[in-house]
């Protein structure tokens, strides 16, 4: 058995709070609204972003988040992406050397261009910064629904802990050394689900999504190549996986909101009507940004942010990614003479 930390209060966290719990391991769950961990305290159950998800009465809830990294064998690092560099900076005084942290969360810092883990490593350089990644709605691991995930580390060791802790017969755990392509994979494809999402609310059917999907995958892969990532990972669950299921589950907010943005919604409304943070609208421009810096084109992206933060409307969008230069599908392949 394990003590683990799980710093953030989200469906996510909750959900792997249940699990790690059903795995054997003494969870104490932390957030920083007082009023959420008095309701999760008082019913055991996240009512307003896991409904139906009870949990056992061995997880603990406290604000505290130096009781929260005390004496823990593992941190996982649960915030949405937007507060994770914020949250690492308050954990500092109650991490020890060597400290093994798992971050669960997606996005790229948009200021600085930087993964999570990397923003976490920067801000406790004396931890040991992993991540966890892959196709795993929160609201079907807390039903103890199948699906399988990576756990990605510089250190094979610290991988094959994490395999160990979170495995389970219903939650596959593989091993990685791409922390960087796993990241990068996480991030880009919200920014591709909000296009998903916006096609199916101009009422565009599985042709069009099909094609979305495909497209995107290439772009997350151009990138991540780019900068270093593998085109295996990209290939594999925290690639086209967590693509495919984002793009396409009713329980993806990128999606979601997308599907709103496509019916008309401003960015803002569909955000407030998903009532949870939307991680592909805070990685669009640093997914653009890293696109332009490494000379990689990324189509799909860059009509995104558009809609997103030049109100180009949705339908127009979609007809200047059909309108654009006739292309081979792949440049490389070689014709015959």
């Amino acid at each position: 058995m394990a003590a683990i930390g799980m710093i953030g209060a989200g469906s996510w966290g909750i959900a792997l709070s249940w699990l790690l719990n059903n795995n054997g391991h003494k969870v104490t769950v932390w957030s920083a609204l007082k009023d959420e961990i008095e309701m999760l305290s008082r019913e055991r159950e996240h009512k307003d972003k896991l409904p139906g998800v009870k949990l056992d009465d061995k997880i603990s809830f406290t604000t505290d988040l130096e009781e929260a990294c005390t004496d823990k064998e593992l941190l996982v690092l649960a915030v949405p992406s937007i507060f994770t560099r914020k949250t690492a900076a308050q954990m500092k005084p109650f991490v020890k050397e060597g400290q093994k942290i798992v971050n669960v969360a997606k996005g790229i810092e948009e200021n600085t261009l930087m993964t999570l883990d990397a923003q976490i490593a920067e801000e406790l350089p004396q931890a040991d910064v992993a991540v966890l990644s892959g196709p795993t709605h929160a609201e079907e691991v807390g039903r103890g629904l199948p699906t399988m995930i990576v756990a990605a580390a510089k250190k094979k060791a610290t991988a094959e802990y994490l395999q160990e802790i979170f495995s389970s017969p219903v939650f596959r755990v593989y091993t990685s050394p791409d922390v960087l392509g796993v990241e990068l994979g996480g991030a880009i494809k919200n920014v591709i689900a909000l296009a998903a999402g916006m096609a199916d609310g101009l009422g565009y059917g599985d042709n069009t999504k099909a094609a979305l999907i495909t497209r995107g995958l290439a772009e997350m892969s151009r990138l991540g190549i780019a900068m270093g990532g593998h085109a295996e990972t990209f290939a594999g669950l925290t690639g086209m996986g967590d693509l495919i299921v984002t793009c396409a589950s009713v329980h993806s907010r990128n999606r979601k909101a997308g599907y709103l943005m496509g019916q008309g919604k401003t960015p803002q409304e569909a955000m407030d009507e998903v009532k949870m943070v939307v991680e592909g609208v805070y990685s669009a421009k640093a997914a653009k940004a890293l696109a332009e810096k490494y000379g990689v084109e990324m189509p799909v992206v860059e009509k995104v942010n558009e809609i997103l933060f030049s109100g180009l409307p949705c339908k127009d969008a979609v007809t200047d990614l059909m309108m654009r230069d006739k292309k081979s599908e792949h440049g490389l392949l070689k014709w015959e003479e």
